[in-house]
């Protein structure tokens, strides 16, 4: 034991500025992430501005799963973050491949320069951007359509495709710099493994798919697993910003739920009931994922 100890602090010791530099992301986590934990035993109470909660047991979990808006909104939930995880989560893998194809040090740097540019855009400033392009009057998608001929379609008041914005303006933002993991991943890989593949006649894909995407499969199984995570969660910020009366019945996410309940009605017992079935599920998804991973590729989160 001693030395387990006398190692464990001598590692420590070595790599010191290191856990100083983990310092602030811990605080954060605990002071956003464990602390508010403590705030979800209103979900089996009920909530009242002086203090005295009375204990309410499962009541408003029954009050939830009765309710018919909750089943639509669930319904909604699955269908947005569906459609965002499997379009959008191999887009920034065949981009990162595609990048790690460039031979041209100059080409790379501009290209990731510019692809990693909206990822600091906020979803205000998106949202207007998509607003006004998809405009039904004077946007420019519409006007580029009816010049050759076609007729203005409504592209933010329809329920259909309204989602397919959301899953548009997602890749859009975020393509470039969630590919920043797997183009580490690539750059590990040994370049002699590269050049006996090319040495014995393997062309570019025959290249990508034994030794690039095999290599690379850890980090998708992990990025995948921690995305399913998130499942829940639809994009609070992008479908805030974007929805509308018109599209309220399509669009309207477990997220938003909470927000109405919550901050616009005072119905403060009842939204963190929801907010902590939709953690629990994210919870229950993240668990799936690792062991069916490590079932079938014997890979998985840990």
């Amino acid at each position: 034991m001693r030395q387990g100890s006398g190692g464990l602090g001598r590692d420590i010791g070595r790599a010191f500025p290191l856990y100083l530099m983990l310092l602030p992301a811990l605080a954060y986590l605990a002071l956003f992430c464990y602390v508010p934990m403590w705030g979800a035993r209103l979900a089996f109470m009920d909530f009242s501005f002086t203090g005295n909660h009375a204990w309410a047991g499962l009541k408003h979990f029954r009050t939830l799963f009765s309710s018919p808006a909750f089943g639509a909104v669930i319904a909604n939930t699955i269908i947005i973050s569906a459609m965002k995880i499997f379009i959008n989560f191999p887009m920034p893998i065949i981009l990162a491949i595609m990048l790690a194809e460039i031979r041209s040090k100059k080409m790379i740097r501009i290209v990731q320069s510019v692809i990693y540019m909206p990822h600091f855009l906020s979803w205000v400033v998106i949202s207007g951007i998509f607003l006004n392009l998809l405009s039904l009057e004077d946007g420019a998608v519409n006007r580029l359509i009816v010049f050759f001929g076609g007729k203005a379609f409504p592209f933010l008041t329809q329920g259909t495709s309204i989602r397919w914005v959301f899953v548009f303006s997602e890749m859009w933002r975020s393509i470039g710099w969630d590919s920043l993991l797997f183009v580490a991943a690539i750059i590990r890989i040994d370049p002699e493994v590269y050049e006996a593949a090319l040495m014995d006649g393997a062309g570019t894909f025959r290249r990508i798919f034994a030794i690039t995407i095999p290599a690379i499969l850890p980090t998708i199984i992990t990025v995948f697993t921690l995305n399913l995570g998130f499942f829940m969660n639809a994009g609070f910020d992008q479908v805030f910003n974007m929805m509308n009366d018109a599209v309220l019945s399509k669009v309207d996410i477990l997220d938003t739920y909470v927000y109405r309940l919550g901050l616009q009605n005072g119905e403060f017992s009842y939204a963190t009931a929801a907010g902590l079935f939709k953690g629990v599920i994210g919870l229950g998804l993240i668990f799936a994922t690792h062991f069916g991973s490590k079932r079938l590729t014997g890979k998985g989160v840990w």
